[in-house]
């Protein structure tokens, strides 16, 4: 501890002065070309069998390296895969892979989804998924237990003082502690590009050339790497909600801040104070702002507690950026959350268990054991903590609902792992037309970052989609649906980029 005091005050003390981030060299060690598997993962066979929570779909476990650079050092791990078979044998077109967002996020089940959502493209398509590495019932790493984790997101990131900020790094650096005591080696192998590897083994053991892909989110970053590696496999790619995959993670992330609170500003809050006769949260933008602002300020006075659950003004800031993802899905039920914060001491137990299900439910321990390794492994990361402080002091007090957290997420990765995965320059040569999707005011994959993803995916096409929701197919906007529809079965590319118009955004019931 007394290592880390001194590490935090030489930090806060070039905090002061002006510096220009020292940004790490680019990892060393494999080269780019892809490690060829052996006999023993690639002569496997896949022992289908009934999902244990899916029936709809056939489960099987993969065998995978623990490295693909270097094969049979290690125990190997194991990836589950799913399938759910074409309605049609007779009229199968071949295998649509998909992927679940994050990193940390469950794909093994999404088919089942996928194809209730598209019944045409499940008629055409095997639809299968995966477990990526490291997440639900693939081999994973672990690192803290819930009261840990529930830990790293204590205190209010915003306070800016010596203390405070020793106490959000000092929780950083625990967590990557953790993961090497309880989990080894183990998360060094957590990357996209390990996990790309394990997706092309899965092509080849399906016995298919070629795949189409869907993925939302992550997905699109993990589906960009594959076809970069893998442009000979790949049929059709459609990319949804684009990370700047083009680039670093830590540029992907100092963007964020910025889109969140574009998102929170310019849409829910409008939209929240156009309802205030609904939720009596203020009846303009500004005053529901206000509002939400002294209720953060109260509950970092004095938290709530509901069981185990403290709810302090880290917690609104989760709960609030949570809710940004999706219109229809999510406001009504954050805006009945927040007025009833509002009452607190009067409110029913029907808005006591929704408010403990809205702040008891974000990221798991075992989503941040993934997410962590693979976005501080894929690419370098300045671990420069000094700038780090200063950069996240600008952004809290520019862009306050995700910027406060910066740098307890930034900190990790400084004291994560040195990574020696290569680095993947994406450029879409040798690729079919990609279709890429993104609304205008995503808050997680900003437009921006999509617009300069699209443009070094070269040959891609981009339909820019009005609103903000993270996620445009099979998310009720009929445009998109039939320009992906068109894509995946036919074959037909936009001539040009597109647009689509956005949804209405929900109109709350009046209540009482």
């Amino acid at each position: 501890m007394a290592a880390l005091s001194g590490v935090v005050a030489a930090a806060l003390a070039s905090a002061v002065a002006p510096a220009v981030a020292a940004q790490s060299a680019p990892a060393g060690g494999a080269a780019g070309g892809a490690a060829s598997a052996t006999a023993r993962y690639t002569g496997q066979r896949l022992d289908w069998k009934p999902c244990d929570r899916e029936p709809s779909l056939q489960c099987a476990a993969m065998t995978v390296p623990r490295d693909w650079h270097h094969p049979g050092t290690g125990a190997d791990l194991t990836v589950e895969v799913s399938r759910h078979r074409a309605a049609d044998p007779a009229k199968r077109r071949g295998v649509l892979m998909m992927a679940a967002g994050g990193p940390g996020a469950s794909g093994l089940t999404r088919p089942a989804g996928f194809v209730k959502a598209s019944p045409a493209v499940g008629a055409a398509y095997d639809v299968v998924g995966f477990d990526q590495r490291g997440v639900g019932s693939s081999s994973h790493a672990t690192c803290q237990t819930d009261a840990e984790f529930r830990d790293f997101y204590a205190g209010d990131f915003r306070d800016r003082s010596p203390a405070a900020v020793h106490g959000v790094v000092d929780r950083s650096r625990r967590f990557f502690e953790s993961c090497r005591e309880r989990s080894g080696d183990l998360v060094t192998y957590l990357t996209t590009d390990q996990a790309v590897r394990d997706m092309d083994l899965f092509r080849a053991l399906l016995g298919v050339r070629k795949i189409s892909y869907y993925g939302p989110s992550y997905a699109t970053w993990l589906g960009a790497y594959y076809a970069t590696r893998f442009p000979q496999h790949v049929e059709r790619a459609v990319l949804d909600s684009n990370l700047p995959f083009h680039d670093t993670w830590q540029q992907a992330e100092l963007g964020q801040p910025m889109s969140f609170q574009r998102r929170f500003e310019q849409d829910f809050l409008p939209w929240l104070a156009r309802y205030d006769a609904v939720y009596h949260y203020g009846s303009t933008a500004a005053e529901a702002k206000a509002t939400w602002e002294a209720r953060r300020q109260a509950l970092a006075d004095r938290p709530i507690t509901i069981g185990s659950l403290t709810i302090g003004p880290n917690q609104l800031d989760n709960a609030t950026l949570q809710g940004m993802y999706d219109a229809d899905r999510q406001w009504d039920g954050l805006a009945s959350v927040l007025a009833a914060l509002e009452h607190w001491e009067t409110a029913t137990p029907a808005e006591r268990r929704l408010a403990q299900q809205a702040f008891g439910n974000y990221l798991s321990p075992g989503f941040a054991a993934t997410y962590f390794p693979v976005t501080c492994n894929d690419t370098p990361w300045s671990r420069d903590l000094g700038y780090w402080i200063r950069q996240s002091a600008k952004d809290t007090r520019k862009y306050p609902l995700v910027g406060a957290r910066e740098l307890a997420y930034a900190a990790t990765c400084v004291y994560g792992p040195e990574s020696d995965a290569p680095r993947v320059k994406v450029t879409g040569k040798g690729l079919p037309p990609t279709l890429m999707l993104n609304s205008e005011h995503d808050p997680a994959t900003y437009y921006e970052g999509a617009v300069r993803a699209h443009q070094a995916l070269r040959g891609s096409r981009l339909v820019t989609v009005g609103g903000g929701d993270h996620g445009q197919y099979q998310n009720g906007n009929a445009c998109v649906d039939r320009i992906v529809d068109a894509y995946l079965l036919n074959g037909t590319v936009p001539p040009r980029d597109a647009t689509c118009p956005t949804k209405p955004l929900p109109v709350p019931a009046r209540r009482g």
